[in-house]
């Protein structure tokens, strides 16, 4: 790929809005800036407000060309993945050319009859993912091009959502001022690079825990079969500590990333002093309690993940569960999701300098998405945006995560049976969706 291909991508969630600059080569992405702001006008991954959604993206975009001096005029948008469905796709043309040979022009149009399908008027195509094509009765074939044929199709997946939403969130981004350059489904996108080749054949659980939603999505035979989102978050066990500590929303989120603990039994008695709201007081509050609230909440996710899972008729999962999303950064959380899902669970972050952090998951995803698109489909690039040279060296942001145990997120963890009694309800839950795993 061109030097000069510079992506921008845009990730509207429930607490923050977040936009990544970077370019790709060699399936490696250069990370040339990353910018954040507190997302206002979304709840639960819907917008409920246009107007402060688009302050939200303004502001967001103004701050990225100030440090990066940088004009964004296109960005690659990821739409959440609230009210999703999933349908099977299929495209079938004539090879009409004189030599018989595929070339690009065949490849789009049968990728343009496979969306010929019957949709519903209140839904939106979103994406057609390709599982295979067909030449003649030759199938697997990942790219027909150059092949010589009298027949191609196409056999895919067609997503598509609620026009409501979609056309909601595209007035947005468009009364920000830039145009979108490209839409992809966030789960799809990120968990295309997240997970490994081995985890996505052999079927996995792909988990985003956000601030507002926590989004569940099943890959197997490397090909994404479902995605649905969870209304609980990050924000709620924010909530919960601020309620039950009589604290500020704003020192409960320092408070469960800097002295959180989602698994109790490896909580310290640690006391910290802990700022009651509206009274010129402290009050001293042991980790341990604070992990006590944190698990609780935790430990009610994971069990609405299972019923979800249940719910998308997932029967096992060798590939095991794998957790990204701000939320994960809370310290404890694999050893209690071990202890829950009675799997192989590990936890992502990209692995590039400036994103190290579960947050950015989602944006790097959108960014080596579009890269891999245009890759495959031969599109001819427009600079998206006038690319200055940087003032000055690009700083980490502010709230960048160094802490050792999630720095380096993709070591292969592997399971240690947990000899401490489980609550026979929870298990007889587990072991039901998972029992395969079960001698």
């Amino acid at each position: 790929m061109d030097e000069s291909e510079y992506y921008v991508a845009l990730d509207i969630g429930s607490s923050t809005v977040k936009l990544l600059v970077g370019k790709v080569a060699d399936d490696t992405v250069h990370v040339i800036g990353v910018t954040e702001v507190a997302s206002k006008g979304i709840r639960k991954g819907t917008i409920i407000d246009i107007e402060a959604t688009v302050k939200s993206i303004k502001q967001v975009i103004e701050e990225a060309e100030r440090m990066m001096n940088v004009k964004v005029s296109e960005v690659v948008l990821g739409i959440p993945a609230n009210d999703v469905q999933f349908q099977k796709a299929k495209g079938v043309v004539a090879i009409n050319n004189e030599n018989r040979e595929i070339t690009d022009d065949e490849l789009h149009r049968v990728l343009d009859s496979a969306q010929l399908m019957s949709v519903s008027p209140e839904r939106e195509v979103l994406n057609i993912v390709p599982k295979q094509f067909i030449v003649d009765d030759y199938d697997e074939i990942k790219d027909p091009r150059g092949m010589l044929g009298i027949r191609l199709e196409l056999e895919g997946t067609l997503i598509t959502t609620s026009k409501t939403l979609l056309h909601n969130i595209l007035r947005c981004v468009d009364k920000a001022g830039v145009q979108v350059r490209e839409i992809y489904l966030q789960s799809l996108a990120a968990g295309t690079f997240a997970l490994t080749e081995d985890e996505k054949n052999h079927g996995v659980a792909y988990v985003d825990i956000g601030g507002g939603i926590t989004t569940v999505t099943v890959f197997k035979d490397n090909h994404i079969v479902g995605s649905s989102v969870i209304p609980v978050g990050g924000d709620n066990m924010t909530k919960d500590l601020s309620i039950i500590l009589k604290t500020s929303t704003e020192e409960a989120k320092k408070i469960k990333y800097h002295y959180g603990h989602a698994y109790v039994e490896d909580a310290l008695d640690d006391w910290i002093e802990v700022p009651v709201i509206d009274q010129d007081k402290h009050e001293n509050i042991s980790q341990k309690y604070i992990a006590e609230i944190l698990s609780a909440r935790m430990e009610e996710l994971f069990d609405l993940i299972i019923d979800e899972l249940y719910n998308m008729n997932v029967t096992d999962l060798p590939g095991g569960i794998i957790l990204t999303g701000g939320a994960t950064k809370v310290e404890g959380i694999l050893h209690l999701a071990r202890d829950v899902f009675q799997l192989r669970v590990r936890l992502h972050a990209p692995p590039y300098i400036g994103v190290r952090d579960p947050k950015y998951t989602t944006a790097v995803g959108l960014i080596q998405y579009a890269a891999k698109d245009d890759q495959f489909y031969n599109r001819s690039y427009v600079p998206a945006q006038e690319m200055k040279q940087p003032q000055q060296k690009q700083e980490a942001p502010s709230d960048f995560y160094e802490d050792e145990e999630f720095y380096d997120y993709d070591d292969d963890y592997e399971y240690e049976q947990d000899k401490k009694e489980k609550k026979e309800g929870l298990f007889s839950k587990t072991k039901k969706l998972f029992n395969n795993f079960f001698d």
